[in-house]
């Protein structure tokens, strides 16, 4: 992998196409997961909990989902401006500021159609189907190497510093934002464990695959 140093404009060009072409794929896959209603995926179990804490705690309802969700990628963006800015690249913001509003845009096109599926083994396919999305979109903007969201970031990091598999620091950071999430009051559902449990080591087979696949579309345009 060429370091990024050495990119030319062009490169630069295709791997922040290739990143959004992902971003799409795994926010559509967000939007079924979210769409199921069986419960919120790990880091929006966080954010949910940080919402209502402060919420009740200042009395207040001025902070919402939303603003909560941009505050903490910030802050991770930050940690990583001060630890190793390396990580924080132009796809990062992209990540941050994009995923939203393709969210409402899938949101807005098929919640007709999914309200539709209201029986709860047609709820758990949707998750699954959404779960495994997610992994797969999520790995193409990992591999795109132009960056990726904050929250994405945590596991990919400590991934990288220990040496680990990417699989099982994403199963752990997983389960630490949904624990640390649900005692502050953010909600927990069977959508929820079954992306904790499905959406690392997804993401750990299709990581070699599209990197492969990234690698030959930067070769090929070279």
């Amino acid at each position: 992998m060429k370091g990024t140093e050495k990119r030319t404009l062009k490169e630069w060009i295709i791997r922040s196409v290739i990143l959004i072409i992902g971003l799409i794929i795994a926010h559509f896959g967000v939007t079924l997961f979210l769409l199921s209603d069986l419960g919120s995926d790990p880091f929006n179990v966080l954010v949910q909990g940080i919402t209502r804490k402060l919420n009740d705690s200042t009395g207040f309802s001025f902070l919402t989902h939303g603003r909560v969700h941009m505050s903490v990628c910030i802050l991770i963006m930050l940690i990583l401006l001060i630890t190793d800015r390396s990580y924080v690249k132009i796809g990062t913001i992209i990540c941050m500021f994009c995923g939203g509003p393709i969210i409402d845009f899938f949101t807005l096109l098929l919640g007709h159609t999914a309200s539709h599926f209201t029986s709860i083994p047609s709820r758990v396919v949707m998750v699954a189907a959404g779960c495994i999305i997610l992994a797969y979109g999520m790995t193409i903007v990992i591999k795109s190497d132009a960056g990726t969201g904050p929250n994405d970031l945590v596991a990919v990091v400590i991934s990288d510093k220990l040496n680990k598999k990417f699989s099982i620091t994403r199963l752990i950071a997983d389960a630490v934002f949904t624990l640390a999430g649900f005692l502050m009051g953010g909600t927990v559902g069977i959508g929820t464990a079954i992306a904790v449990i499905l959406v690392g080591p997804v993401a750990g087979l299709f990581l070699p695959v599209n990197g492969k696949m990234v690698d030959h579309i930067i070769d090929r345009s070279a």
